[in-house]
């Protein structure tokens, strides 16, 4: 604790000398770290707010309680880890899954949610306190990156139909959106670039107010300050099925945040890998309770970091207290609230095409080999299960595309592991020809 409170003056306070970083335990002078916590607002501020305005749920609150749990992550890691707890877009999937109408759920839709928020968030807390006491490597064997790449590729594509219904009702406002992050992607350096989802949702938006899309009557009804709405869980064992895997890709995602930020800064942090599990595990259970959607590290944040070179948990601290205020004013709220289904279409096809392509990065980054026929099998199924969302229900309980995606990705991968070895058999790469049509693909 003494750290998280304690951050030395990196320097003279004004930049980082040349070839070195502030690291997590130093701070610049309080004028930039505050500037630097802005930053990383408005860095998650796009993504973050994209998983409420897509499922439902109050934008405010999800702000609340993403603050909470970045001071959270702040506390329980002891300032050693620098994050923001953002809206994981894992939740999507199963969020609206339990809607009738996905993006506009009933109070009980959203409480039966809730719930499942909840039991993902204590899963990945004793998850995090296992980690902590015997370490991580048994979750590397359990979820080697083959199974970790395939679960988060096929969340990502499975949200394609999602996208899809969003663009159709203003494929205008979609494609500017769309057409917006492209470019600022491509046209701009720096935090400017990195902002892309950010300044297309902002430029479809205005888009939107010029086709006259955007109702501002809630915005004027708004009160200026006031605390968010609070929503309680229900707990249904129906539902649990569809956000159990959902803790398979928060653990990827904050040992990848960890290791990250190690790489960058040259501090081994191995030893907080357990705690960070544990601080996620518990921020998202707290938003669950709350109303607020589940959390995770974000990569956008990763982002600014590397841009200025800036790592301190000071300014993590700065922007965690900022989103707090943020979220006591409804009238801000309610502005968010505003944004119009071809914005989140046209936003939401890049996010969920990222997802699922961030599933490839994974393999690429280990250096997957899809030779080896137990690697290729594990992908290819788990895949098609959950691209085309198979759906198994027995008795109350229901399993669609990504909870069964996930089973087959753990089962085949281990399953055909073990039989190989007892075996003794060779896996060699699979031939074009040996695969239905593959000598013609290959021709092709």
């Amino acid at each position: 604790m003494s750290q998280l409170f304690n951050w030395k003056l990196k320097g003279d306070g004004k930049v980082p000398p040349a070839g070195q970083v502030v690291a997590p335990d130093e701070r610049l002078t309080w004028g930039r770290t505050i500037g630097i916590g802005v930053q990383h607002i408005v860095a998650m501020f796009g993504a973050t707010f994209l998983v409420p305005l897509i499922t439902g749920f109050p934008p405010a609150t999800t702000l609340f309680f993403s603050a909470v749990g970045t001071l959270l992550f702040l506390v329980i890691t002891a300032g050693r880890v620098p994050s923001y707890l953002g809206s994981s877009f894992a939740f999507i999937a199963p969020l609206t899954a339990v809607q009738t109408i996905p993006g506009d759920p009933t109070p009980a839709e959203m409480a039966l949610g809730l719930g499942g928020v909840v039991v993902a968030g204590v899963v990945l807390a004793v998850v995090g306190a296992i980690a902590h006491v015997a370490g991580t490597r048994w979750i590397d064997a359990l979820m080697p990156p083959i199974v970790t790449g395939t679960i988060v590729a096929l969340i990502g594509f499975n949200l394609a139909p999602a996208a899809w219904n969003n663009v159709q009702l203003a494929p205008v406002t979609a494609l500017v959106t769309l057409t917006s992050i492209v470019l600022v992607t491509v046209l701009f350096k720096g935090i400017i670039g990195r902002l892309s989802i950010l300044i297309g949702v902002l430029a479809g938006y205005v888009v939107a107010i010029l086709r006259n899309e955007v109702d501002f009557k809630p915005v004027q009804d708004a009160a200026w300050f006031g605390l968010p709405q609070f929503h309680a869980p229900t707990f249904d064992i129906a539902v649990i099925g569809l956000f159990v895997p959902v803790v398979l890709v928060l653990v990827a995602e904050n040992i990848g945040h960890v290791k990250s930020v190690s790489a960058m800064t040259g501090k081994n942090l191995d030893g907080v890998t357990g705690r960070a599990l544990l601080a996620d595990g518990l921020a998202t259970t707290l938003a669950g309770f709350g109303g607020g959607s589940g959390t995770t590290t974000y990569a956008e944040n990763i982002g600014v970091m590397a841009a200025t070179r800036v790592y301190s948990t000071a300014a993590y601290m700065v922007a965690g207290i900022a989103g707090l205020g943020l979220s006591m004013m409804p009238k801000f709220g309610a502005a968010i609230a505003t944004i119009p289904v071809g914005v989140l279409g046209g936003a939401a096809t890049v996010l969920y095409g990222l997802i699922g392509v961030l599933g490839a990065r994974i393999w690429v980054q280990n250096k997957v080999d899809f030779s080896n026929p137990i690697n290729l099998y594990t992908a290819a199924i788990a895949l098609v299960i959950g691209i085309a969302n198979f759906t198994w229900t027995s008795g109350q309980l229901t399993f669609e595309g990504i909870a069964l995606g996930t089973a087959a990705a753990l089962i085949v991968f281990h399953v055909m592991s073990v039989i190989s070895k007892w075996r003794g058999t060779n896996r060699e790469p699979v031939s074009p020809a040996s695969v239905p049509g593959g000598t013609e693909l290959e021709n092709n």
